[in-house]
């Protein structure tokens, strides 16, 4: 397709939008009632329905429907795809894998980001150092794992080292180490990297969180005779615990999806494997599209009460202003 025929579809395309809204816009302008609005309104709010009905509600339903189905699709197989998920020694793994992450990026992530906004707030070089640790944010899930492939690139002790750490270890005198071979610590090693990315993320919201906190607060908790570690504890953690909630959850979902980092530096292997990344896995490559269905729907289980705590804990949140 050349470059012309593709303005073409693009300007059809903003033509058939701004043609829709005119022609709504039309035929509801002489409803001024009550129910004309009311009509109005569901004119413009229905095709946004129908595309999150066959975008999401109906792929989703379909893909519930297909975890309780054999491989082709054919044959009910009632819970035997969900069994082997908790059953099977490779798909157990897999769980563990994906709960270490959930456990440990999450965590890891928001203390380094919360340590790091006390201790550059208001310091000489504050908008340097935000932008240093901001900067993985920039960069996507892929080209982090390639980077730090090259970080974990192993090779013997008596070769010439390619990688950073194992370039460090042989400087240091150390036996080089396959970091991303040897099995658990591997997946320790790939946590690393989407500790290092979500960082920075957990460090922006806390960062404006703390700059938020009233100063009188601060001053009369100095007053009282509080600082350093008690100030942190008692005046600075209770005061952005809402934003704390909302970098906890955000970064476990993100966690729970991950596949990227994965994918990219082991291809799974060396049991690295987690949910988003099998999900993948059984569906397209082993083609065990009922387990990798299920997968699929164990994932959309895992991240609801997630989403949930977090819309309660908004509310709460709201209810208290």
């Amino acid at each position: 397709m050349s470059t012309g025929e593709k303005f073409t579809q693009m300007f059809i395309a903003i033509g058939l939008f701004f043609g829709t809204v005119a022609l709504i816009l039309l035929l509801t302008s002489r409803l001024r009632s009550r129910k004309g609005e009311l009509v109005q309104s569901a004119a413009f709010v229905l095709p946004a329905v129908l595309l999150v009905a066959f975008g999401l509600v109906y792929p989703a339903l379909s893909t519930i429907k297909r975890s309780f189905q054999d491989r082709l699709g054919k044959e009910w197989v009632g819970f035997d795809n969900y069994e082997a998920i908790f059953t099977d020694s490779e798909q157990t793994q897999v769980l563990i894998n994906t709960a270490a992450w959930v456990l440990l990026v999450p965590t890891a992530a928001t203390l380094i980001g919360l340590v790091y906004a006390v201790l550059i707030d208001k310091a000489r070089f504050e908008k340097f150092s935000k932008a240093l640790i901001f900067l993985p944010m920039a960069i996507s899930l892929v080209g982090a794992s390639i980077i730090w492939k090259f970080v974990y690139a192993y090779r013997e002790t008596g070769q010439e080292q390619i990688g950073i750490a194992n370039g460090f270890l042989k400087f240091l005198g150390f036996d080089t180490y396959p970091f991303l071979q040897e099995a658990p610590w591997n997946t320790v090693f790939l946590i690393v990297i989407m500790i290092w990315v979500q960082a920075g993320f957990a460090m922006t919201i806390l960062a404006a969180s703390i700059r938020a906190i009233p100063d009188d607060i601060v001053e009369a908790a100095r007053l009282d005779g509080v600082g350093g570690l008690r100030m942190f504890r008692y005046i600075t953690v209770p005061s952005i615990r809402p934003s704390l909630i909302v970098v906890l959850t955000t970064i476990s979902i993100t966690t729970l999806k991950a596949f990227d980092i994965v994918r990219t530096t082991v291809g799974g292997n060396f049991d690295t494997s987690v949910i988003a990344y099998e999900f993948y896995r059984q569906s397209f490559v082993t083609r065990e599209k009922g387990l990798g269905a299920a997968l699929a729907t164990l994932l959309f289980v895992l991240v609801i009460p997630i989403v949930v705590y977090n819309v309660r804990q908004m509310r709460r949140l709201e209810a208290r202003r």
